[in-house]
């Protein structure tokens, strides 16, 4: 039965977003969000009906605030402000995150700040509910005076224009919206501004990716413990007391995750006076893990915040003043989003350094590139290339957007924050850390393999190897295949959730240390 939650504006979780993006739930609103909405809607009934001048509401837009628009011209104003806005370019967004951008406009509006009529947000509700999914153009979003380019494609089928997909075919908005069984509408006066001013699109591409990023984490922890067991690592760099000294949440939370997974492993060793310490990709993972784990804990709290925040201008107020503020800058999420690129692409450099360990007959005294006969066969050669391409591309995606500005609308708004450009490339950096975690992966499975008569695994390692089994089997690379094919099986595995469910039923995995056990 698919899952029904019901939105306030105040406790909208990550997951749930996950839930209604990639799963399917749908949304109700809540009793008190309908009264916020409707009394935020009467004053700028009463405003349109004073004809006082408001911001959005009876005057231009951006540097054009000066110009006062007649009363019987304040719908064509709202909707000529999404033609016009709906400037975007490149690849569409995902239709999970088009429908994340749904979800967390609708649960913005429903705070009662944005002076937007119910029926207009119940719209939005039927197409999000009803599989209607608006083709968004992915670039063209400055992140500050919201999101406008990428939310006016969301507006577009709502007017029965622009381009949406139905049941995975992409048709004309007016064609979707008929398919669906729901009924276009006229924009009224605020409503235009009110649904496409806000950091609503960079909040969602960058909430799915901090979601991601989470499961990477630990997807990167199980690759990391199945390394150091093909390395017959030494396992006294994870014990507790060492990082209890220095406290940090993450390091603490890794050190953890990969004790309890190597549980019951003979595959890895304590120190000795002849083997002291193991190198840095591996005795150094809960330092190096733990860091970007504290980087995506720090991050998914500021996402909770902004997904229960209204992002909206001009606000309106319980007492029925019109603010015109800046709540749409996307600074504040912009920098966290540039954070995270920074912690997931540091997971994929130190995966892809572990992959070369694998691969190298120098460091594993195993057969080179891990294939039986060298040299007429080049084995998993190339995978640590195409490993590595991808860390290096994700060193250049890692500079960050958020410190660079160019000034819009004729100077006015001569500030910008670029995060949903931030957002994209955090997105980016997480799927190509994920491809190299896959590939490591891989890697350690085929290594372990050739090793499997030594002794056996721990019980959290022992989980992940059978469930990635079940998808990618052992190689034997008697002659060289096609690896691309099992590069993508094993990249499949770690998005469909099976491989980390598995181990998490055996084993706790964290992100961050609870410091009260």
């Amino acid at each position: 039965m698919t899952e029904v939650i019901t939105l306030t504006g105040n406790d909208l979780t990550l997951e749930q977003v996950v839930e209604v993006a990639r799963k399917g739930a749908t949304i109700t609103l809540s009793q008190e969000a309908i009264e916020a909405v409707n009394a935020s809607r009467k004053i700028i009934d009463d405003i349109v009906d004073s004809k006082k001048v408001t911001y959005g509401v009876n005057t231009g837009f951006g540097s054009l605030v000066k110009v006062s628009i007649p009363q019987e011209e304040t719908r064509q104003l709202q909707e000529n402000l999404i033609r016009t806005h709906s400037s975007g370019f490149g690849d569409p967004l995902g239709e999970d995150e088009v429908r994340a951008i749904m979800l967390i406009r609708i649960n913005s509006l429903l705070k009662g700040y944005s002076g937007i009529r119910l029926s207009t947000i119940e719209t939005l509700m039927a197409m999000l509910n009803n599989g209607v999914v608006p083709h968004i153009p992915e670039k063209g979003s400055l992140g500050a005076s919201g999101d406008l380019a990428p939310l006016s494609h969301m507006v577009l089928p709502m007017l029965g224009l622009g381009r949406a997909y139905y049941n995975g075919e992409l048709l004309e908005g007016k064609e979707a919206m008929a398919r669906a069984g729901v009924e276009v509408i006229h924009l009224e006066a605020k409503e235009g501004l009110a649904l496409i001013n806000g950091t609503t699109v960079l909040t969602a591409i960058g909430a799915l990716a901090t979601h991601d990023s989470i499961e990477l984490l630990k997807l990167s922890d199980i690759a990391g413990a199945l390394s150091l067991e093909v390395h017959n690592g030494i396992v006294n760099a994870f014990d507790e007391e060492l990082h209890i000294i220095r406290p940090q949440s993450g390091q603490l939370a890794t050190a953890k995750n990969i004790r309890h997974m190597l549980e019951g492993s003979t595959l890895t060793t304590q120190a000795t006076a002849e083997r002291v310490q193991d190198p840095y990709t591996l005795r150094c993972m809960p330092q190096i893990h733990g860091a970007s784990k504290d980087t995506v804990a720090y991050v998914k709290k500021k996402v909770e915040i902004e997904i229960n925040s209204v992002t909206d201008n001009p606000i309106i107020t319980r007492s029925g003043d019109v603010i015109s503020g800046g709540n749409f800058h996307g600074e504040p999420m912009a920098q966290p989003f540039d954070y995270l690129g920074i912690g997931s692409a540091e997971i994929g450099n130190v995966s892809e350094r572990r992959v070369e360990r694998l691969v190298n007959t120098n460091l594993s005294g195993l057969p080179s590139f891990l294939v039986k006969h060298p040299g007429v066969n080049s084995g998993f050669m190339i995978t640590q290339y195409a490993a590595a391409s991808l860390a290096s591309e994700n060193k250049i995606l890692s500079h960050p957007a958020s410190v660079d500005s160019i000034t819009s609308c004729e100077n006015q708004e001569d500030f910008v924050s670029m995060g949903t450009t931030a957002a994209r490339t955090a997105r980016d950096i997480t799927k190509n850390s994920r491809r190299i975690v896959a590939t490591e992966m891989m890697a350690a499975c085929q290594a372990i393999d050739f090793i499997k008569d030594r002794g056996v695994l721990g019980k959290g390692t022992q989980v992940a190897y059978d469930v990635f089994r079940k998808y990618v089997k052992f190689i034997d690379l008697d002659k060289d295949i096609e690896m691309y094919d099992e590069l993508e099986k094993a990249t499949d595995v770690l998005i469909n959730g099976e491989l980390l469910k598995a181990v998490e039923e055996v084993v706790d995995l964290d992100i961050e240390f609870d410091f009260g056990k």
